[in-house]
This record gives structure tokens, C-alpha cells and sequence, in this order.
């Protein structure tokens, strides 16, 4: 297989990439055929998979924009993935000029790819770093530069959660990222769930199986289990719900049925 010049030299292309899999399903084109096949394999599933994904980036524009809407200039994305249209970047800059935006992820893809799509953006940044370590990343010099953490901070947590098993303690490394923030900070979540999927879950549940079975296991939490990484937070009105649902621009009914698979919801700080 032929290496494109915009993957990083040290990164195995034979093995597939959940960041590289969701770009797939957004349409874009940093992806390579084994995560086109691995995605191909759980679309057979669920076919409803890209929808689900656009549903996600539509629901993280429309909470970009509240944050910006409530005086938040300030953005932390972790998980964000590979740069697409309509970027956090993108959005909250245009809602509020001179917002700050600290893109973090541990895919080398979607790190170089964030560099060179924020090259000379003084008021964006990427860091390479992972969820389970948020010490590493509130003390990286990035989030240093472009972060107060003395100020609101929109802490954004985007289908990331759903990748990270129990046994790795989502919930702690949650609650360590928000003890940091300072009152009036939001926390932005979407997370996968089989509530609200329009196939039975025996079904969705072999889609999950592909996942397990790249080794990238996908966690499909409850709503109650979902609420719990709020424990703090005074919910958003309306609350964690599907993500058409949260604050929407057009009738959910018109909704293709998949994008009401999972949650979305957005808590502020007290």
C-alpha cells in the first residue's frame, strides 16, 4: 500500500483508526482502505452510521455556537479527530473573533493533519495527548498559551467517551478535566448508545463487534450511565437528550431515524 504524503511516517496504514473510520463516514478523504473495509463491515449492520456521525458535527456546531452565544471564547476538544468542514475553530471564530481553540487527540494522523490546517492560526492550537491522561494535557504548553483556565472554558467531549471502557475510568478522567474548569465552563458530550437506534440492539451489537474486533472497542452506555459524567454540572436546558433534539435548527421529525442514536448534552460549571 502506497503511503500519501500527508501520513505521518510513523504510523502503521495496515491497521484501521476509529479517527480515520469517522472521517470516512463524514465524507472526507483522509482515510485508507482498511478503514474504508472496517467501516464498510459495520455499516452492513448499521447502515445508518454516517448519518450518525453528521449528526454528531451537526450537534457540535450548534453547542459551539451557544458557548460563543454565552460569552465563552475559550474552546478544550479532546478527541477532536481529523480536521473536516465546519471545524471548532471555524465555528467558534466566527461566532465570537478572537476565540481560542485547543484541538487534542492521540492520532498521529489527525494531529498532523490538525498542523497543517491550523499553520500560522496564532489563536489555535493541537496537542498530542489522550483523554486518560488530563494532567499531561492541562499542563501542556499549548493549553498553557491558549487557555485560561481562571476563565469559562467550553470542555468538549464529542463521541469520545465511547471509546474508553470501564476499566480505563472514563468518569475520573471526566471529573479530573472539570475540577480544573472555573465556574460558568461547560462541558459539551455526545456518546453512542443502543437507546434510540432504529435496529434492534442484537443487530447494532454486531456492528460493535468490528469495533472490537480492530481493537478500538465501542462502549454503548444507557442514558443513566451517560448522565453520571455530568455529576457537577447544572444541565443545559434541554437536557441530555438526542442529539436532533439539543437546541435544533430544523424539525427533528425531518431527521433521518439513526441520528437519534445516543446522546447529546451540554452542563455548566456552578
Amino acid at each position: 500500500m502506497e503511503r500519501p504524503a500527508w501520513a505521518p511516517r510513523n504510523i502503521d496504514i495496515t491497521v484501521p483508526s476509529v479517527s480515520r473510520i469517522y472521517d470516512f463516514y463524514l465524507g472526507g478523504s483522509h482515510n485508507f482502505e482498511v478503514d474504508r473495509e472496517a467501516a464498510r463491515r459495520a455499516m452492513e449492520f448499521v447502515p445508518g452510521l454516517p448519518r450518525i456521525a453528521r449528526a454528531n458535527r451537526a450537534f457540535l456546531r450548534r453547542a459551539v455556537r451557544f458557548a460563543a452565544a454565552e460569552g465563552i471564547d475559550q474552546f478544550l476538544d479532546i478527541g477532536s479527530g481529523i480536521p473536516t468542514f465546519g471545524n471548532v475553530h471555524e465555528v467558534a471564530g466566527a461566532a465570537r473573533p478572537g476565540a481560542r481553540v485547543v484541538y487534542v487527540d492521540h492520532d498521529p494522523v489527525a494531529v498532523a493533519h490538525s498542523q497543517s490546517v491550523l499553520a500560522g492560526d496564532e489563536n489555535t492550537d493541537v496537542v498530542a495527548a489522550d483523554l486518560l491522561k488530563p494532567r499531561e494535557i492541562l499542563a501542556a504548553p499549548q493549553v498553557e498559551r491558549l487557555i485560561d483556565l481562571n476563565r469559562p472554558v467550553a470542555l468538549l467531549l464529542v463521541a469520545i467517551l465511547h471509546f474508553v471502557e470501564d476499566a480505563d475510568d472514563p468518569y475520573g478522567a471526566v471529573a479530573e478535566l472539570s475540577d480544573a474548569l472555573a465556574p460558568g465552563s461547560l462541558l459539551v458530550l455526545t456518546h453512542a448508545s443502543y437507546e434510540g437506534m432504529p435496529l434492534p440492539p442484537e443487530r447494532a451489537g454486531r456492528a460493535v463487534d468490528v469495533y472490537q474486533d480492530i481493537r478500538n472497542p465501542l462502549i454503548m452506555r444507557s442514558r443513566e450511565e451517560i448522565a453520571r459524567f455530568f455529576e457537577g454540572y447544572d444541565m443545559v436546558e434541554p437536557g441530555l437528550v438526542p442529539m436532533p433534539r439539543w437546541r435544533p435548527e430544523a424539525a427533528p421529525e425531518d431527521e433521518d431515524p439513526y441520528a437519534f442514536s445516543g446522546y447529546a448534552g451540554v452542563g455548566r460549571t456552578a
